[in-house]
């Protein structure tokens, strides 16, 4: 658990990261099952690492990685004062837990009637108020997130005529293609979203893969060297053939002039 929080910190990648995280919050779930939690054993799984991390992923995958993180500091010297003040908060903070002893008491008469029970009687009734407090908490986060997201329309919603004339003029002044880009893998040898689209010269086609994929440098090869020389093989035979065939039947018709 602590190796997989260390990663946390030292990854480069945010789907790395979001990885070691989930191995932090099953490893949690985990000590809660050791400590006759099943209850916090179960909703460990299921809401943080099921719900809440899946969320992260789903964002992070969404928004991507569009372009470099900036490594220029802004204000001089704030590398080192950062690294100077995490070891000094990661000091003070193994002083404090190496002289903090913890001893469980009276865990077998709360858990009497069951973990559940147990922990239903102390929300609603010692902790009723913060409990209460956390859940107003809760939701005026979310109902401020949506109102910092919102966004107002500022001009009318473009139909599909409007929409058609933007294209026309993209096209007629930028070369912009007038129909959607290629799907990944288009006439190649895998259909996976990192496979680049073939034109039909054999090239690769740029549009047909996410900024956000090339930005990460995952793009999968269009076909391997194999395929390609297979196919290249496939076609010339064929071409062979047809011309063949095509002259044979020349000479057939000729043969049968001259015998007329």
């Amino acid at each position: 658990m602590v190796v997989a929080a260390l990663g946390i910190l030292f990854s480069r990648k945010a789907v790395h990261a979001a990885l070691l995280l989930a191995v932090v919050m099953i490893s949690l779930a985990v000590l809660y099952a050791v400590q006759d939690a099943p209850f916090l054993f179960v909703v460990q799984i299921i809401v943080y690492t099921g719900a809440i991390l899946m969320l992260f992923l789903f964002v992070v995958m969404l928004i991507g990685v569009d372009a470099s993180d900036s490594i220029v500091e802004t204000i001089p010297g704030q590398r080192f004062l950062g690294i100077a003040l995490g070891l000094a908060f990661g000091l003070l903070l193994v002083l404090g837990i190496s002289q903090v002893s913890v001893e469980v008491a009276g865990l077998n008469e709360a858990n009497a009637d069951g973990n559940v029970e147990g922990l239903a009687a102390l929300l609603f009734s010692k902790y009723v108020f913060a409990f209460q407090a956390t859940a107003a908490l809760l939701i005026t986060a979310a109902l401020g997130a949506m109102v910092l997201a919102h966004r107002e329309r500022l001009t009318p919603k473009a139909g599909q005529a409007e929409l058609a004339r933007r294209r026309m003029a993209d096209y007629a002044e930028h070369g912009k293609h007038l129909g959607p880009l290629p799907a990944p893998g288009v006439y190649a040898r895998h259909n996976s979203v990192d496979t680049p689209a073939l034109l039909p010269d054999g090239s690769i086609a740029e549009a047909s893969i996410s900024r956000t994929l090339a930005a990460r440098g995952v793009i999968g090869s269009a076909a391997p060297a194999a395929d390609i020389d297979e196919v290249t093989r496939q076609i010339g035979s064929g071409a062979d053939v047809d011309d063949d065939h095509h002259a044979s039947h020349e000479g057939g018709t000729g043969q049968d002039g001259d015998h007329a």
